[in-house]
């Protein structure tokens, strides 16, 4: 087995508990007893030959090894995959993950840069590193044999595998199935595009959150803005809700919003449009219209600290204008997955934005992503999701 020597003067953040081994944390005097091969495992030590872990190596990545275990006498072999989906699985059903469910969360597994998304009998794989890419097959047969599923799809159209060395690229690693699935979340019913929705094809951190809302839309008109594929707004039909206008910037999210609402009978209740999410709420607002429940799910607005500032001014515009778009004793339903906003960030920005509405609201519901996306403390990027309700008076 091969070694890498930690420098002597650096924090105690992978000794303490992160699975990440920075290039510039290796002595590079003694990196590597031979030319480690890009993939290849490798045990790290500290400077005075403490075992630390053991784990992947990938000289021409910023992060050169990433840790799957720490336990010396573990061999890491496609046992070591099985045992660890095994466990995944077995903890998932514990919390009452049985139909729908991420997983495998990276390194909240043990597995970085691992993704596995289960639709029922089918499963969505993303294999973000170079090291965890070569283990693809063990970890296709671990699914096989603990599921015997219906079929795996390859995600791996994704930019951070460039940085890799890997190309993009997405395909099947089952034989070939109608990637177009219907799965049931909280009694819902959505279309699920495997190969060409966003991410996976369909967010499951937002599944607890969704059935979160089932009280406040009840007899109520309800406005979602980034409504994506309406996983909110059709849920909220279904939940009771008299009216729901849904918008997104894209086509064939709305297109999907409308055959989710047909899927489910409440097509009737259901409108969206294909329109700008900050415009409309702009052009709303002036309009002096009101809803009992408003809606705000956007994407991610930065992945590099250098455009945080902007970030938080675009959450900070858009909750400001769905404050004012609540009628007295309404709701607003706001989330960020920006993962360098943290929650304390983002309760800030919405409390900033209920002042200068001049509204007071009050803390109904503070979540993060649901628990099959475990968080791990010493792992801040594992806590991603904010998902806040507040009452606005």
């Amino acid at each position: 087995m091969k070694s890498i020597i930690l420098n002597k003067n650096i924090s105690r953040r992978v000794e303490n508990g992160h699975p990440w081994v920075f290039a510039n944390e290796v002595n590079r005097g003694k990196a590597l007893d031979a030319a480690a091969k890009k993939g290849e495992i490798v045990d790290v030590y500290t400077h005075d030959k403490h075992f630390i872990g053991r784990g992947y190596v990938n000289p021409d990545s910023q992060i050169m090894v990433r840790l799957l275990t720490r336990n010396k006498a573990e061999t890491i072999n496609a046992k070591f995959f099985h045992d660890k989906i095994f466990a995944a699985w077995a903890y998932r059903q514990k919390l009452g993950y049985t139909e729908n469910c991420r997983l495998i969360f990276g390194e909240a597994d043990d597995l970085p840069q691992l993704i596995i998304d289960k639709f029922n009998d089918y499963f969505v794989i993303q294999t973000l590193a170079f090291g965890i890419d070569m283990w693809k097959p063990a970890i296709v047969e671990a699914l096989q044999a603990i599921f015997a599923p219906k079929g795996i799809y390859e995600r791996n159209d994704v930019p951070i595998r460039e940085l890799e060395g890997m190309e993009q690229h997405k395909g099947f690693l089952s034989e070939p199935f109608d990637t177009n699935i219907i799965i049931k979340e909280n009694g819902v019913q959505y279309h699920v595009d495997l190969v060409n929705g966003q991410k996976t094809g369909y967010f499951l951190d937002q599944q607890d959150n969704r059935n979160a809302i089932r009280n406040i839309v009840k007899d109520a008109d309800v406005l979602g803005g980034f409504c994506y594929t309406g996983s909110f707004e059709v849920a909220a039909a279904c939940f009771g809700a008299k009216s729901v206008l849904g918008f997104d910037i894209s086509q064939a999210a709305v297109e999907m919003s409308q055959k989710n609402a047909v899927l489910n009978g409440v097509d009737h209740l259901c409108k969206f449009e294909c329109v700008n999410a900050f415009d409309v709420l702009k052009n709303l607002t002036k309009e002096d219209k009101q809803w009992d429940v408003v809606m705000l799910d956007p994407p991610s607005f930065t992945k590099t600290r250098s455009t945080i500032d902007k970030a938080v001014a675009g959450y900070k515009e858009i909750n400001l204008r769905g404050i004012k778009l609540v009628k007295p004793g309404g709701f607003l339903v706001t989330s960020s997955c920006t993962n360098l906003v943290k929650p304390e960030l983002f309760l800030d920005i919405v409390s900033m934005a209920a002042k200068d509405a001049k509204r007071k609201t009050r803390q109904v519901l503070f979540n993060a992503q649901s628990p099959d996306h475990p968080i791990v403390r010493e792992q801040e990027y594992t806590h991603y999701l904010k998902f806040l309700v507040v009452q606005v008076l």
